[in-house]
């Protein structure tokens, strides 16, 4: 069973084609700019098996045929083992899956035992081995920065980025762009700079960041970080754009099959 905060059935920006969007419970990270902060608690959200989850899926499987299943969250990486039934019997049954992940907690530069770390990495492993596309969500190329923002430094962020190269695994890479924090062109320069060392980046999202999340916090009786902070124009997200794919190299997204 894995804990679910609630579900999409006709989600369009959580990957390619039409989606069913399944939002995990639970995340380690507190991003300042999340519109999802009622997905934090590992704790709540409703018990769902995977084959409850995949015969609402069968129930609008027409809309799916150029789509498929999206994990996302929440972090999805939390409940690797249920996410890993959940893709298995979808793959079984011919279904497109995208794990749109912060790839936190990868293990690449913890100090955990050897043998722990081994048997996290068999774990990704059999996930990946499941997983038809990850989209990956780097908030911010600097370590100080990126653990002001999220609460969490992006080493092993970035290693899962280079683990997921290895192994060949196609890649969206999503980057949330606000105001004062990340729209800033030394920052978006090493991010572009960071995605040319890599060969399976298959797309670029620049997200512009808005305040839409504002009222969840507010419902919450919890404290919005940015409500100061203004929402980025569309003329900003096209400038945060051209810097990266600048110092990246490519002038337009590579989408290939996926």
């Amino acid at each position: 069973m894995g804990r679910i905060h609630s579900v999409e059935t006709f989600g369009t920006v959580d990957g390619p084609g039409v989606r069913f969007v399944v939002f995990f419970q639970g995340c380690p990270m507190r991003c300042q700019y999340c519109h999802n902060p009622d997905t934090w608690r590992a704790d709540a959200g409703e018990e769902m098996s995977a084959d409850e989850l995949l015969s609402r899926f069968e129930r609008n499987r027409s809309f799916y045929k150029t789509g498929g299943i999206t994990a996302t969250g929440g972090e999805p990486m939390m409940q690797p083992e249920f996410l890993t039934e959940l893709f298995t019997k979808a793959k079984e049954r011919g279904i497109h899956t995208c794990l749109d992940t912060s790839g936190i907690l990868f293990p690449g530069t913890t100090s955990m035992a050897e043998a722990s770390y081994q048997e996290r990495l068999v774990q990704i492993d059999a996930l990946l081995s499941v997983t038809d596309l990850v989209m990956l969500d780097i908030k911010h190329m600097e370590a100080k920065a990126h653990r002001s923002l999220t609460g969490h430094g992006n080493e092993n962020v970035l290693a899962f980025a280079k683990y997921l190269e290895g192994k060949k695994k196609d890649v969206w890479i999503r980057h949330v762009v606000v105001p004062g924090i990340t729209f800033d062109e030394k920052a978006l320069t090493e991010l572009g700079q960071f995605l040319a060392t890599l060969s399976n980046v298959r797309k670029l999202e620049v997200l512009p960041y808005h305040a839409l999340g504002r009222v969840k916090y507010e419902k919450l009786g919890m404290d919005y970080v940015l409500k100061d902070t203004p929402q980025l124009t569309k003329e900003q997200a096209k400038e945060a754009e051209r810097i990266i794919r600048a110092a990246w190299g490519k002038a337009e997204a590579t989408l290939e099959s996926v």
